[in-house]
């Protein structure tokens, strides 16, 4: 144990023991330049010189052209500007090619001998009154006349009136909610009022186009909706409108939606709703369940 111990201790002074490197000139046998140093400072000294020797190189490598010289980088740099430039290519090309053929119209149309398409003239086919084809033969017109004459008097055949406006007509509820005020023409109320949760969307009763989106001081957003069969459905005290002027909706779309009063937000907000027929208010709850 004590030889060991022994040989450890003197490898530890051969490491840590001073060397002396001198440069002496030979004529005058003086001492221009010395270095003292152990073999374990020494070895710390170059491995140091050689790291930074490493790094240095590799940042000139990496930050330069010289990093195209190395094998395998080159490759897939090369093969990504390749398809980036064919891709270029092929673009200009189909551009060049839009652009011949519009210049190509443009000198036909100027010098007068630009031809109509060919597919306009075998969708254009023209129809002569005097066709033998389109003529309705003799068995044809008596069928006509004798079936006229036998349905002449036949009331079953008449065309409904339109009495009736719900005739084929199924309204559907605008809104989630309790009525809390009622149809009343006499006191100026053409519509009723429903009281509803927040942020709750307003649908649309019935299909039709909507003639007015807008904002009304009094009435806050509102929005008017053209139905057939002669009816008109307001809805008013929206906070936002999701439809504009000239919009199609469907039974049942989302149109507008409502929110609480955001300076009393207790306050339930509620929506006002009107249904006219040919410019008379009706009570809607004629037409829907609530």
């Amino acid at each position: 144990m004590s030889t060991k111990k022994k040989n450890k201790h003197n490898l530890w002074k051969r490491l840590h023991f001073k060397y002396r490197l001198s440069a002496i000139n030979e004529n005058t046998l003086e001492e221009i330049w010395k270095l003292r140093a152990s073999i374990f400072s020494g070895a710390v000294l170059f491995l140091l010189f050689a790291f930074m020797l490493v790094t240095a190189t590799s940042v000139i490598i990496i930050t330069t052209p010289i990093r195209y010289y190395l094998p395998g980088y080159l490759d897939s740099e090369v093969r990504e500007q390749a398809i980036k430039s064919a891709i270029k290519i092929d673009s200009l090309e189909q551009q060049m090619m839009y652009q011949e053929a519009y210049m190509q119209n443009l000198k036909g149309i100027f010098a007068g001998t630009r031809q109509f398409d060919s597919v306009k003239i075998l969708d254009t086919i023209s129809i002569s009154e005097n066709d033998p084809l389109l003529k309705k033969t003799q068995s044809e017109i008596d069928y006509t006349n004798r079936y006229a004459e036998e349905e002449k008097y036949n009331l079953s055949v008449l065309p409904q009136g339109m009495d009736n406006p719900m005739d084929g007509i199924v309204f559907f509820k605008p809104v989630k909610g309790i009525i809390i005020q009622k149809f009343n023409p006499s006191k100026q109320i053409f519509g009723v009022n429903i009281n509803t949760t927040t942020k709750e969307s307003v649908s649309a009763a019935l299909e039709g186009t909507v003639i007015f989106a807008g904002y009304d001081f009094k009435e806050g957003y509102m929005i008017q909706i053209q139905h057939k069969n002669g009816f008109i459905s307001i809805y008013k005290h929206n906070t936002m409108l999701l439809k504009k002027v000239g919009d199609k909706v469907r039974t049942g779309e989302a149109i507008a939606v409502i929110e609480a009063d955001k300076e009393n937000t207790k306050t339930d907000s509620f929506l006002q709703f009107e249904l006219w027929y040919k410019g008379t208010a009706v009570n809607p709850e004629d037409y829907i369940s609530f």
